[in-house]
């Protein structure tokens, strides 16, 4: 790549509500946003970190300062895999890199990742775990969702009202839960039966990392999709015979290089902003999957941003990609 300047910043990106899963409760998304540059071309990549392997903004802005002097060398997108480990930094790198590459060669991120014009696509939107009453009127508020994605707590009586409301109050809407490793093995029977009487589609995580082995023998109606079971690309060996889908986000596999490697899957976010969701966007249009809606939390998002319309995401190049096309800011293909 030659020899480039790197520079960071750590910015704290408010919720508009408060946003509870299985065991966490949050308030805000704290990113490092970082800046490649090597003088008239610049990119830049944000990581949000992964909240359950403590990877936050001290470990990712040191995991920066120890390998700064390997980046401004000049390390390139394959030899980054090698230098630093998966998470939230070598993720906002990553992308960088990527958004550098596009500027020189002055092309969308998009070309030079082989992929043909990319479409707008439909994307869950996500409910945070809350009183079903409240889920429900959530639901009914997300008028334009065509798909919506439940976080669920692992109280099996409590969730199942949960979803039992939401399904009430949108029966129109494709379902799909997020139990965030919260159930157990003997949970499951009783767990499946209720999503399929509520006509869920997906369920994600429901047994904790490092307990897979609990899905062994396991049969379901519905897609059970892997998160945190599945990191980066070396974790797909845990696939067979447990998972039907996995979960691709660029700040676990760390960043949009190894993400290309784990495609025809499942796209999700770290609840960062849209410069977090553009390059995962890409990765989302070969997906079957699409969970793409961090930025709708956020109380301020970056601009120019990701578009959302008739449950649909879009992502032009202009959030993401050559400076150039800065001057196209207004265009959506939605």
């Amino acid at each position: 790549m030659g020899r480039m300047t790197l520079e960071y910043a750590v910015e704290k990106f408010p919720y508009k509500a408060p946003f509870r899963i299985s065991g966490y409760l949050f308030d805000s998304s704290e990113l490092v946003t970082v800046t490649l540059r090597d003088g008239a071309h610049r990119g830049r990549g944000e990581g949000a970190g992964v909240y359950y392997l403590q990877d936050d903004v001290a470990n990712m802005v040191a995991e920066l300062d120890a390998h700064r002097d390997a980046i401004e060398a000049g390390l390139s997108r394959e030899e980054l895999r090698e230098a630093m480990p998966p998470g939230g930094a070598r993720n906002a790198v990553d992308c960088a890199l990527w958004e550098l590459e596009a500027d020189r060669a002055g092309v969308p991120v998009w070309k030079l990742a082989g992929f043909e014009s990319p479409d707008s696509l439909v994307s869950t939107f996500t409910l945070g775990a809350d009183d079903p009453a409240a889920m429900a009127e959530a639901a009914r508020g997300y008028t334009v969702a065509h798909a919506l994605k439940l976080k669920l707590t692992g109280d099996l009586d409590l969730d199942g009202e949960r979803v039992r409301a939401v399904r009430a109050a949108r029966p129109d809407a494709w379902l799909g839960v997020d139990a965030n490793q919260g159930f157990t093995g003997d949970q499951l029977d009783p767990l499946v039966a209720m999503l399929v009487e509520a006509r869920v589609e997906l369920l994600e995580q429901p047994v904790r990392r490092g307990a897979e082995h609990e899905l062994d023998g396991f049969k379901s109606p519905i897609p059970v999709a892997a998160d945190e079971s599945v990191l980066t690309l070396d974790d797909l060996a845990t696939l067979p015979g447990r998972f039907g889908a996995f979960n691709i986000k660029l700040d676990k596999c760390g960043g949009l290089t190894e993400a290309l490697m784990m495609l025809d899957a499942m796209v999700g976010n770290m609840m960062g902003s849209s410069l977090s969701m553009a390059p995962s966007f890409l990765v989302a249009q070969r997906c079957r999957y699409v969970d793409l809606d961090g930025p709708t939390f956020l109380a301020r998002d970056r601009q120019p941003g990701v578009v959302y319309r008739d449950g649909k995401v879009w992502c032009g190049d202009t959030v993401w990609g050559p400076q150039k096309l800065a001057a196209h800011a207004g265009e959506t293909h939605l």
